[in-house]
């Protein structure tokens, strides 16, 4: 039904296009099509001028008339409704249609999606997943990183505590996993080990559903240090021996810090023979970020307050 839905819409704005060449824009073609609709079918809904609009930006967007061949003919007409309002970009939009349809994603998270730039976070982290996971495993892993993570959901300023920021991410466990991605499953928050008496407790641990693997998640609110990693390290190589199954794929583990320097990462995770890998998170949604200005601009600031004669 969805398929024929989206073949009728394309139908339309491919006519609405036609007619608006051959009569000028001045001919009100929307309009007296939207009052013609309405008339010939009284019980159908979707055909005010509005949807009309977008039917026709539909058609400019996909010309082809293969359209149904495509990822975009696979979504709900509200899916692709936001697809058009939020993007410009012709391969951005079928980049997000292809996503959207592999990984079932609602117009909700999708809409999350485009607003936070996923395009440019997905598989983004810095690993060392090609130098001690087999080269399939290893592209598998990948591929549930991103980087970095948006938590505005979080509600938190940057002075949270990891304890706070922590019991944030649990609360809002829901949202957490969709900032996570497809497959992730919660498993437990100050997961406690016991080592020959000694105790030890993993912040976040999930399990991805998907490629059946443990993923240690360990969270640090300040700027990234080498010595992180061997702590997460220890994490992974603890829930690799005592959770791990023979049916599982290795346990991985991904340090979350509010800054980094990524050649310092680089260089860190040369030296772990554990499969980590790191990614900074926001705490603000991007648009707002992007609005406020850099530490740079603030030091000039100050600098021109101190010294009005030499900004």
């Amino acid at each position: 039904m969805n398929t024929e839905l989206i073949r009728l819409y394309w139908g339309i704005g491919a006519t609405i296009l036609q007619r608006q060449g051959d009569e000028g824009w001045g001919s009100n073609v929307i309009g007296r099509l939207a009052t013609d609709l309405r008339a010939e079918f009284p019980e159908m809904k979707g055909f005010s001028p509005r949807n009309l609009a977008y039917m026709r930006a539909f058609a400019a967007a996909w010309p082809d008339e293969r359209i149904l061949q495509q990822a975009v003919a696979q979504l709900p007409w509200g899916h692709i409704t936001v697809l058009l309002d939020r993007l410009d970009d012709h391969e951005l939009r079928n980049w997000y249609a292809g996503q959207a349809a592999e990984h079932g994603w609602s117009r909700n998270v999708l809409e999350h999606q485009i607003r936070s730039a996923a395009h440019t976070r997905l598989q983004a982290a810095p690993t060392n997943f090609a130098e001690v996971l087999p080269p399939g495993d290893s592209d598998l892993a990948q591929q549930i990183t991103k980087d970095p993570y948006v938590l505005d959901f979080l509600a938190l300023d940057g002075d949270a505590k990891e304890r706070h920021l922590e019991q944030a991410l649990v609360d809002r466990i829901i949202d957490t996993l969709r900032e996570l991605g497809e497959g992730f499953a919660f498993v437990g928050r100050q997961v406690h080990f016991d080592v020959d008496g000694d105790d030890f407790y993993v912040d976040l641990l999930f399990f991805h559903v998907e490629q059946l693997r443990y993923v240690v998640i360990e969270l640090k609110t300040g700027r990234f240090k080498p010595e992180y990693l061997g702590q997460l390290g220890f994490y992974v190589a603890l829930v690799d021996d005592k959770l791990r199954r023979p049916q599982h794929a290795d346990t991985v583990g991904l340090l979350l810090v509010a800054d980094k320097n990524d050649a310092v990462v680089r260089y860190s995770l040369a030296g772990q023979q554990t499969p980590v890998g790191v990614a900074s998170y926001d705490l603000l949604p991007p648009g707002v970020r992007a609005a406020l200005p850099s530490e740079r601009d603030l030091a000039a600031a100050l600098a021109a307050e101190v010294d009005p004669e030499h900004p």
